[in-house]
């Protein structure tokens, strides 16, 4: 604000920020008064835009959320969403997999910025010549529907399930499926996004269960799919299995029983130690293992009177069986592993002793025993625990149908294990320990605290048990997921290198059925001794097979019922009752959600891979893993081509948000204090969108209100304010046409419409490459530069200065710089860019809305077969194409089309130009059910880069100008030199002849805003009394130099001038063996301390910029005459009056010792009418009534002013 005042401008901001913002910048203003000091001038504030009568929107607040909220009632109004997919039809197909969530819960931060990734680069393709199908989808069954009807009807396990009815129980679920879906329906409209909630998926309905058979049958008869008695991780909150992947999704930190064993031997007064934190699977103990290459010993405990055997590593030392140095330790024998292989031991409990006879209760080898916690010697329970299983099955101790697993799916000890019966496995952990102390076999009793897998979805500690279950042969096409892998991109791209490919490469198979009730039934029917199995992959089979008629519903109390006769004799065939887990269906939705292969299968087919999808990096094991699984199963494709991995969105203390500790904001707050706009542009510039946590900051949001869109819409409301002007003066309606090229000759002009062309370039690429985080960076530079360079050295200009045709080129160039960054930032901010387009449109002129090459060769070739001319300006038609759309179609074109035949092209070159005469300009928009394709900027094409106006060698010098000024900014500022008082010289030491020329290029410029008298360009510095200095960058250095590191910094300290020089030119040195480059090291000019100098320096990288502040008389009355002007302006603004009211100033000098002030305001007297609007200015006091009065004081001076109206 006081470099706009600086600058003469009478104008109030358009826009105020939020009470906070605003509070935050009232006292910024007060530090700033209180050290006496002028504000900073490195970036002057944002152009506020000058109200005019009648405006409300021009008031002191603008409310973003409510612009967003008007934008949706026209997009609602003009049902934009569906209008825009049907102008893109015939477009190339950009296919996009949207996620499924459940609707039990409400939309949280993590799905908002998931949401806002997918709605960015869907809005990209479908503005870049795409037809993109966008539906939503919702994922129905699964445990997470099922564990919330448990709690609510206290259900405790599959027999309460079975007492109350199937079909009841999935009524019961069906009834919650969607609770949250208005909820979600209104946070994704109000956020924004675009995406079809009418026309759906959800993994319930019968047609997509249908293709989720079709896709296990496929798997079966691929030979990928069996049925397995495993190990599996399982949850006794839900009684089911769950998958590898799913075990690893809920870690939590738990306090266990860490117990050590003494197991007897059989032929020998000695005991086996081994180490548990899991007592309660020590009923069903069946073996011991060690490793066999490991070191073991046999010793005598004095204290206990007893020998033991362990691995010597865990002998001695913390956390081993005895502490360092303990006496009463004795080595009797030293032996390896494998010399204790087949020892035999007694069971610690009788419940499975009949196992002895198959060779139990001995001891067995394997290498996956490790040394760094226990005993080495492990306690194997193959119900419980994989490598257990894997080893005992291996050494014939059990076989595949008899395995001790004493367990119900509740998780309660059974009938096996009748001393314990009944207990849930972590009640009867204190029982066992109990038992084994009172029979003298408990060695030691401690607790742990330690990482345990816990139910992703009840939050209860998941358990090993042995189950049986339908599997997917991972394992056997595991090079083929490695393979697909790599043949996809990522952002970031070190998760698909790092944690996926890791994943990848230790998959094992999966196992895809629940014993649950609310899901896909697995389509298999099996006679009752499991040797005749038959696979349903669709309803008509299943129809032809059991007999059943108009089957509408697949879930298990539709068809579970059903049976398929034995063609072998076998009676019938009765479906298992497994039902799929619910990654299962969410993995087969590119599938599914398009009914493949029943309906659809050409478009899909056509559309396969996807382009694009996107999800959080919990989905690494999860949908990305399983989409992959299922692709490659299939196919042999990975099924996405691009995907966006984000982070996790954390508190602003670094936990997770909970609701429970009320740790985050609401995000329906967020969205009505700031807008929609500015959490999407907050969330996509975030750490979150390259897989790395964020701690959400609702300040971070404010500030992007602040920093953006603030300035974005003043920049807009001083075009509208000039173009109106323009209007005024010039009574001609004023319009640009943005498809012609702006005339102007201005550098300015020609920099600000070249370095537009540079973020649409910057942009294109960027999110071509799935980038979306670079973005917001350039964009706040590019505001900077809008608000705080251009409009800021053009305000005159734009105002009519130089003359209405000077103001006609400065007014189209800014038109054109926000009309395109609007177009531009529509994936980014879809309602800002839309309310700008809106309020441009009046000054822009009609102009074709799609490129020709947008239509695809089929669409061309499908006119081919015509007859003759007249049938091709039919079929034009038919396909919504005027004659001004193909106005710039050519030859080239339709052979890129691929119309090779000169024939053909010629003929349609013909009709074109027949069509075109019958087509008038109003027709050249296209239009569906009433709304024209210039309706919603949503429904244009982004611009691309305008060649005519890139310019790499104006950017460049304007570059060097921001580089000098700001310098110079700095070098005032630390001088205590406001940039009202005029100096007389500026000198810039600069090597680089190119830079040289720059700089001679925007001469004019450095003198107007650093206020000098003089540019003085110079290649050499010694005659300015300064040297070049050196310092090395300790955090570069740092690390390389180790102990070098003091002798080694000193030494560049220590280079002469010569040596810097050659350094520079070389860009590295070598100092004692380490090469230093000029990365390492911070050059940088500084004045002789020696000697007098009337320059002040400022290094700006290879530029070294000097400033005479010698102060003269004529340059404190020059400066005190601006300083009138911005106290005239304050007092205008106080008095809320505008730059166009007529007023008359009045003016008495009250305290001036000197005479300097009196004598400034005669001698600047033109100047200072000029700045004001040329405003009358009078000396002495009003002799009628005054709007506002003042006494302002100016450097110890005391000037009275009165504004008066002028009639």
């Amino acid at each position: 604000a006081a470099a706009a005042a600086a600058a003469g401008d009478a104008a109030a901001p358009a826009a105020a920020e939020s009470k906070k913002g605003k509070k935050e910048k009232e006292g910024g203003a007060a530090k700033e008064k209180k050290e006496g000091g002028a504000a900073k001038a490195a970036k002057p504030a944002a152009e506020p835009k000058e109200k005019k009568e009648g405006d409300e929107e021009a008031g002191e607040r603008f409310s973003f959320p409510d612009m967003e909220k008007e934008i949706l009632a026209h997009w609602e109004k003009i049902d934009a969403f569906r209008v825009s997919a049907k102008f893109s039809e015939g477009r190339p197909e950009y296919t996009f997999y949207d996620g499924p969530p459940f609707a039990t819960g409400t939309p949280h931060y993590g799905h908002i910025l998931a949401g806002t990734i997918k709605d960015t680069m869907t809005r990209y393709a479908h503005q870049t010549g795409h037809h993109v199908d966008r539906r939503f989808g919702w994922d129905c069954h699964g445990l997470p529907i099922e564990y919330e009807i448990d709690k609510t009807l206290n259900i405790k396990g599959p027999d309460d399930v079975m007492k109350m009815g199937i079909d009841k129980y999935n009524e019961a679920c069906r009834g919650i499926v969607m609770r949250y879906s208005k909820e979600w329906r209104e946070s994704v409209t109000r956020l924004g996004r675009w995406i079809d909630f009418d026309n759906d998926y959800k993994t319930m309905y019968p047609w997509f269960m249908e293709s989720v058979w079709w896709v296990f049958k496929e798997l079966h008869n691929k030979g990928l799919v069996y049925r397995g008695y495993k190990v599996m991780p399982f949850s006794t909150a839900l009684s089911t299995p769950l998958s590898n992947f799913e075990a690893n999704q809920a870690m939590l930190d738990v306090q266990d029983p860490s117990v050590t064993i003494a197991f007897k031997l059989l032929d020998e007064d000695a005991y086996f130690l081994a180490w548990t934190t899991t007592p309660w699977t020590l009923p069903s103990n069946l073996a011991l293992c060690v490793h066999p290459e490991y070191d073991y010993v046999k010793i005598k405990d004095a204290g206990r009177d007893k020998v033991f055997y362990a691995c010597k590593a865990r002998l001695f030392g913390k956390g081993c069986l005895y502490a360092e140095g303990d006496k009463n330790v004795s080595i009797l024998e030293e032996m390896k592993g494998a010399a204790l292989a087949n020892k035999k031991y007694e069971p610690l409990f009788p419940f499975f002793s009949h196992f002895a006879a198959r060779g139990a209760f001995r001891v067995l080898t394997d290498t996956y025993v490790t040394i760094d916690t226990g005993t080495g010697i492990v306690h194997n329970a193959p119900g419980h625990g994989e490598d257990d299983y894997r080893v005992c099955l291996a050494a014939d101790v059990i076989n595949n149908t008899e395995i001790p697993c004493p367990i119900d799916s509740t998780g309660k000890f059974t009938d096996e294990v009748p001393q314990f019966k009944g207990l849930y496995i972590k009640e009867a952990d204190k029982e066992i320990i109990q038992s084994l102390k009172q029979s003298g076999q408990l060695f030691r009793q401690e607790t742990l605290v330690h990482p345990y897998p816990h139910c992703w979805r009840s939050n209860t500690p998941l358990v090993r048990k042995t189950v049986d279950s339908w599997f997917v042969k991972v394992e056997e096409i595991k090079e083929k997921l490695l393979k697909n892998n790599a043949q996809t991109y990522w952002v970031p791209s070190a998760i698909k290198e790092g944690r996926f490919h890791n994943w990848l490469a230790e998959a094992r198979d999966w196992a895809i059925s629940r014993n649950r009730f609310w899901g896909t039934p697995i389509p298999l029917w099996i006679s009752d001794d499991g040797e005749e199995m038959v696979v349903v992959g669709s309803i008509a089979e299943l129809e032809e097979l059991t007999g059943a008629k108009n089957v509408t519903d697949l879930h298990r109390e539709s068809i579970d019922h059903l049976t398929i006769p034995s063609k072998k004799g076998k009676g019938v065939l009765r479906r298992v009752p497994q039902v799929f887990d619910c990654w299962f269906e969410s993995g087969s939705m590119p599938y599914a959600q398009k009914h493949y292969p029943f309906e659809n299968k050409e478009r899909f087919e056509k559309g396969f891979p996807a382009d694009f999808i996107a999800e959080g990096l919990d989905q690494t094991r999860g949908w990305f893993y399983t989409l992959l699984v299922i692709g490659t199963a299939l196919f042999d494709q990975p099924p996405w081509k691009n995907l966006i991995v984000n982070g996790l969105v954390l508190a602003s203390d670094g936990l997770k948000m909970s609701k429970k500790l009320k740790n985050y904001p609401d995000p329906n707050m967020i969205v009505n204090e700031n807008g929609a706009d500015a959490l999407r542009l907050y969330l996509v510039d975030s750490p979150a969108v390259r897989a790395e946590p964020l701690k959400f900051n609702p300040k971070g949001v404010q500030d992007v209100v602040k920093d953006v869109f603030l300035p974005w819409l003043n920049a807009f409301r001083f075009f509208e304010q000039s173009a109106l002007r323009l209007e005024s003066v010039s009574g001609q309606k004023f319009q640009f046409d943005d498809s012609e090229r702006c005339p102007s000759t201005n550098n300015f002009d020609r920099w600000i419409l070249a370095y537009t062309q540079s973020l649409i370039a910057f942009v294109h690429t960027e999110m071509r490459a799935y980038r979306l985080y670079t973005v917001l960076p350039r964009l706040l530079k590019f505001v900077d530069n809008l608000t705080n360079w251009y409009i800021r050295f053009n305000r005159k200009r734009l105002k009519g200065a130089n003359g209405n045709e000077d103001a006609h080129c400065a007014v189209w160039t800014l038109g054109e710089v926000i009309s395109s960054l609007s177009k531009m930032m529509c994936p980014y901010t879809p309602f800002f860019a839309e309310w700008i387009y809106q309020r441009m449109r009046p000054f822009v002129k009609p102009t074709l809305s799609n490129p020709v090459l947008s239509w695809d060769a089929a669409k061309v070739q499908a006119w081919l077969p015509s007859a003759n001319l007249g049938e091709y300006v039919s079929a034009f038609k038919t396909h919504g194409l005027t004659g001004r759309d193909l106005g710039d179609l050519t030859h080239q074109d339709l052979m890129s089309m691929g119309i090779d035949r000169c024939t053909d092209r010629k003929a349609i070159l013909r009709s074109v130009k027949d069509l075109i005469q019958q087509t008038p300009l109003s027709a050249s928009v296209r239009v569906i059910n009433g709304v024209a394709e210039n309706e919603s900027v949503h429904f244009l094409m982004l611009p691309n880069p305008k060649d005519y106006y890139s310019n790499d060698a104006v950017e460049q010098q304007f570059e060097v100008l921001k580089r000098v000024v700001e310098a110079g900014r700095l070098v005032r500022d630390k001088s205590n030199l406001p940039v009202k008082y005029p100096l007389k010289e500026v000198v810039v030491v600069c090597k680089d002849a190119a830079m040289r020329q720059d700089l001679k290029a925007v001469e004019e410029y450095i003198l107007s805003e650093l206020n000098v008298q003089q540019l003085t360009i110079s290649a050499e510095h010694t005659a300015y009394n300064v040297k070049l200095k050196a310092e090395p960058d300790g955090k570069a250095l740092g690390p390389r130099l180790g102990d070098d590191r003091v002798e080694v910094s000193n030494a560049i300290r220590a280079l002469d001038e010569a040596a810097l020089e050659k350094f520079q030119t070389e860009k590295q040195v070598t100092i004692k063996n380490h090469v230093i480059t000029l990365a390492d090291v911070r050059l940088a000019y500084e004045l002789n301390a020696d000697e007098e100098s009337k320059y002040k320096a400022h290094t700006e990288g290879n530029m070294l910029i000097l400033l005479d502040t010698t102060m003269t008389s004529e340059i404190v009355r020059e400066g005190l005459a601006r300083e009138v002007v911005n106290r005239v302006q304050k007092l205008r603004k106080k008095a809320k009056l505008q730059s166009a009211d007529p007023i008359t100033i009045h003016y008495e000098v009250v305290q001036d010792e000197e005479g300097l002030l009196a004598q400034s305001i005669v001698e600047h007297f033109t100047t200072l009418t000029e700045s004001l609007d040329n405003q009358p200015i009078v000396k002495g006091a009003p002799t009628s009534a005054h709007l506002v009065t003042e006494d302002a004081d100016i450097k110890k001076r005391v000037l009275r002013l009165w504004l008066c109206e002028r009639k």
